[in-house]
């Protein structure tokens, strides 16, 4: 039986790459994301690039806490323990602190923060007591590096990265593997309609070849942090 991914927010960037990977690797994908058509589209693709590898999908909203719980319930139906957790829903909305339109910090949290410590806490007991997994949460640089225009973002990415810390602290004694992940500006869904040229951008399948090599290593080494940038730089 192949080992068991699972990938949150699968169908765009960082998500969607790091699903193709894994599958090319001989992993079963559990992911989900908030549009069907979406989901069904990428499985309809994905399933004949990579027939070995089982992928299997929910369409839900992970700021919902019902909709989080409907796919905790999903993956744990499949009676497997996750080798592979990487909590990468998320989501961007611009703005400052004194302006942006109230409800956003909260909704913010809810997608960013929440879904992947809720979802994360849901699937740990059998990874303690099988002693193996590696769990990638996606922060950002925006966890290491504030910005005006960062608003409730920034906020959500700094208690992103703390709660990643934390993990790794508690999973030692476990033999789970915590690995945080703060990429730079990736060509993604959060930069459609931008001025900018795509080669000054990542490759999301940049951000997913890391992964796959932090997941790569022997059992007695652990990659804490992968901080990846454009070669260029941070954009301004």
């Amino acid at each position: 039986m192949n080992p068991l991914a699972v990938i949150t927010g699968g169908t765009k960037g960082i998500g969607r790459a790091s699903i193709e990977r894994f599958l090319e690797n001989g992993f079963d994908v559990i992911t989900c994301a908030r549009k069907a058509n979406d989901l069904e589209a990428m499985h309809s693709e994905l399933h004949g690039r990579f027939p070995s590898s089982a992928l299997y999908y929910l369409p839900a909203d992970l700021s919902i806490r019902s909709e989080l719980d409907a796919f905790t319930a999903f993956v744990k139906s499949k009676n497997r323990v996750t080798e592979v957790l990487i909590n990468n829903t998320g989501v961007f909305i611009p703005g400052q602190i004194h302006n942006e339109e109230e409800g956003t910090l909260e909704k913010t949290m809810e997608t960013n923060v929440y879904s992947a410590y809720h979802l994360t806490r849901s699937l740990l007991p059998e990874m303690m007591r099988s002693k193996k997994g590696h769990i990638f949460t996606i922060c950002s640089t925006a966890s290491i590096m504030a910005y005006p225009n960062g608003g409730s973002y920034c906020i959500s990415k700094f208690a992103l990265l703390g709660m990643t810390k934390v993990l790794r602290e508690e999973m030692k004694p476990h033999q789970i593997k915590v690995t945080a992940v703060l990429p730079g500006a990736t060509f993604t869904e959060s930069w459609k309609g931008t001025d900018l040229p795509e080669d000054r951008f990542m490759d999301a399948m940049d951000v997913a070849d890391s992964i796959w090599a932090a997941y790569s290593l022997s059992a007695r080494a652990v990659v804490e942090e992968i901080l990846i940038r454009p070669q260029l730089g941070d954009l301004d």
